[in-house]
């Protein structure tokens, strides 16, 4: 292991509690130990996950929040005993490791809970809203501080919980602690003073409006979670640890308004002030611990950094209030390791919290301990299935009902928390097979053959792997997916499979193959537009072609404000047309990367031309026209095309042929990487 790793392995302590090393596994909704959005349990598949992360030298992993009242059937987290019994067989395996667990315990989610068009309805109409109740409690699961408006819903409005509700609350915390804690939990994290959930909208002035002990002044704001961690200090014991997930600051310029980096703006939230104040009190108060980022849902890119973010995000604001506690503080958002280590050395910090990083690659901290740094998987921070909670104009959370229930799954790595459908099963037949295309699809499907026992080999029609990957790495913001390309092609190396390089083939039957894999991506979809010759595919451009200094961009999906965004930082002047009424109008696209992008063009004051179409492309221009008819002549001088591609399939029918990736079906790396998976593990 390189020296500049050796702070992050030192021991320290949480109250009591030691922990081996500095490296904090940190939640994630669907990770919980007693199942996600579903009655409470013991659950499995989040178990093994957890033991595999500790297996492989975490020192304090931080399961999922785990709600104190099921929003599905309202049943209380304390009720269900057995799994509790459970449990505690899973800790006594799980210290064996030498790791230590902290779970988490959310009070709920109020005004941020991401309610989808079914729930809207639900909490619309009275009469649906009571029969679908035993169910789904909407108006309970969505109840706030105060009378405000949902994050992801257009007229929806959480009624403010009872004194009576909030009690009930407060004593389930410390009955749930005092069951964990027989169980041999090391620790509890109340969720949250953190995000914008619903402990955090009490605490917040511009969400909070009550003129009750819960509300109006700084101690009364605080108070819900004040007394939750002293009503688990009575029943647990003073020494029994208690963590608080930590927002440092809100970032919140109001209802769904974040605040960019570096953007001057008025807080209406936790400003620094308040918390150099309130993490103070809440030390006082008896909290042991607080795991520190940044944001509301309101400015989700904080909180959920995409990789527009800078590196560590977070980290100048959590080491700032690490001077006015005695406890020590977690930092995460975006960690560069390295960092990390040296913030840890300098006591900037006391550990390193780092969570989608475990999807993508469980053995990450194995690997940095044998100095095996560039084996290490990267995330790319794409949200493509660990939060796929999309919202746009005139939607709701728009968000298939699997990924709703099924968080926490990686697009880079499907066994992530799908052990039971994806698995490597050794084939007793072993078989050649060729693959035609060394983009993503076609080296993952090809390690996948190989780690199964088959004999893999990629035919590229280029002199380098990776397809049209390369062209959708190549932006500055990017640096995660650059690194992932060369993972892959390392690992194909090292994997020994066979590359034919400078080889397009034409015709499947001249192929020495059992199977064949098709994996040649797609390819540019074009317009019925006067001119349309004249523009540059955003692919092009990624790829090195000029363009002047104004510049249309046709298309507002995520490649099209990419593209956008990316004009920006180079100092251009980009204008986007977008035929629907919202940039990234689309399903699977995280909130947390969707806003970032919209705010920022917002912010650089970008134009943006909604429900518009583009009728002409001129050599000095482009005329476009809106949904009322309205005809708009926009000078530019080059025009990039990011209007989506089409299947481009070799062939797409013939015997012992399968189609992997965008040739099947355009889509984004989890599409690409699951159908390898999809197909590869039924050759």
């Amino acid at each position: 292991m390189e020296e500049k790793y050796n702070a992050l392995f030192t021991p320290w302590k949480i109250g009591n509690v030691e922990i081996k090393n500095r490296i904090v596994m940190c939640p994630m909704g669907g990770t919980s130990i007693f199942g996600w959005m579903e009655p409470n349990h013991f659950d499995k598949e989040a178990a093994n996950f957890l033991m595999e992360k500790a297996k492989n030298n975490v020192g304090l992993v931080i399961p999922g929040i785990a709600p104190i009242k099921d929003p599905m059937g309202g049943m209380w987290l304390y009720q269900n005993k057995g799994k509790f019994k459970k449990l505690k067989e899973f800790m006594d395996e799980f210290h064996k490791t030498g790791a230590k667990m902290f779970i988490q315990l959310t009070a709920g989610f109020g005004r941020a809970m991401a309610v989808n068009h079914l729930m809207v309805l639900m909490l619309k109409n009275k009469v649906i809203g009571t029969l679908g109740k035993p169910i789904f409690d909407m108006d309970y699961i969505t109840a706030s501080a105060s009378a405000t408006p949902n994050r992801w819903a257009d007229d929806i409005y959480s009624r403010p919980m009872t004194k009576e509700e909030i009690k009930e609350i407060v004593e389930a915390f410390a009955k749930t602690a005092k069951l964990c804690m027989d169980a041999g939990v090391d620790g509890v994290e109340i969720h949250a003073v953190h995000e914008g959930y619903l402990l955090d909208q009490f605490t917040l002035k511009y969400s909070n409006f009550r003129d009750d002990e819960y509300g109006g002044s700084f101690e009364n704001r605080y108070r819900f979670p004040v007394e939750i961690v002293q009503a688990i200090k009575r029943e647990c014991g003073k020494d029994y640890p208690v963590s608080l997930r930590y927002s440092v600051v809100s970032k919140t310029k109001g209802f769904r308004s974040g605040a960019l980096p570096g953007e001057e703006y008025v807080e209406v939230g936790r400003d620094m002030e308040e918390s150099e104040k309130a993490a103070k009190y809440l030390q006082d108060a008896g909290y042991d611990m607080l795991n520190c980022d940044n944001g509301t849902y309101d400015a989700w890119y904080w909180a959920h950094p995409p990789g527009y973010m800078d590196k560590n995000c977070n980290l100048k604001y959590v080491e700032h209030i690490k001077k006015f506690v005695d406890i020590p503080v977690v930092c995460a958002g975006n960690m560069d390791i390295a960092d990390g280590a040296k913030a840890i050395e300098e006591n900037r910090i006391d550990g390193l919290g780092i969570a989608r990083q475990f999807l993508v690659d469980p053995q990450w901290v194995t690997k940095l301990m044998e100095g095996r740094v560039e084996d290490i998987k990267p995330c790319i921070r794409c949200h493509n299935a660990c939060f796929t909670m999309a919202k746009y104009e005139g939607s709701a959370n728009d968000q298939d009902l699997i990924d709703a229930l099924k968080m926490a799954r990686c697009a880079l790595n499907p066994i992530t928390m799908q052990t039971k459908k994806y698995k490597v099963v050794k084939t007793n037949n072993p078989k050649k097979v060729a693959i035609v295309g060394g983009g993503i699809g076609g080296m993952e499907i090809a390690l996948l053959l190989k780690a199964r026992g088959h004999h893999p080999v990629i035919y590229e029609k280029s002199d380098v792997l990776g397809g049209v990957f390369i062209q959708g790495a190549n932006f500055p913001f990017k640096e995660n997916d650059q690194k992932l390309l060369e993972w892959y092609r390392r690992e194909i190396k090292e994997k020994e499979i066979e590359v034919n390089f400078n080889t397009e083939i034409t015709d499947i039957t001249t192929l020495d193959a059992d199977e064949v894999i098709i994996a040649t991506g797609s390819k540019p979809k074009t317009l019925p537009v006067k001119g349309f010759e004249k523009t540059i595919d955003a692919t092009d451009y990624l790829s090195g072609a000029e363009v002047g200094e104004n510049v249309v961009v046709i298309g507002g999906g995520l490649t099209g404000c990419e593209v956008a965004y990316d004009l920006i930082l180079k100092g251009k002047k980009p204008v986007v047309v977008e035929m629907k009424n919202d940039l990234i109008a689309v399903k699977g696209v995280c909130l947390a990367n969707s806003s970032f992008l919209r705010e920022m063009l917002a912010y650089k004051k970008a134009p943006v031309y909604l429900n518009s179409v583009a009728t002409e492309i001129r050599d000095d221009g482009v005329t476009i026209k809106d949904k009322d008819g309205k005809v708009t002549d926009i000078k530019a001088d080059s025009v990039i095309s990011a209007v989506g591609y089409n299947p481009n399939p070799l062939v797409s029918r013939a015997k012992n042929v399968h189609l992997v990736g965008d040739c099947r079906k355009v889509g984004n790396l989890r599409t690409v990487i699951w159908r390898a998976w999809d197909v590869g593990m039924r050759i």
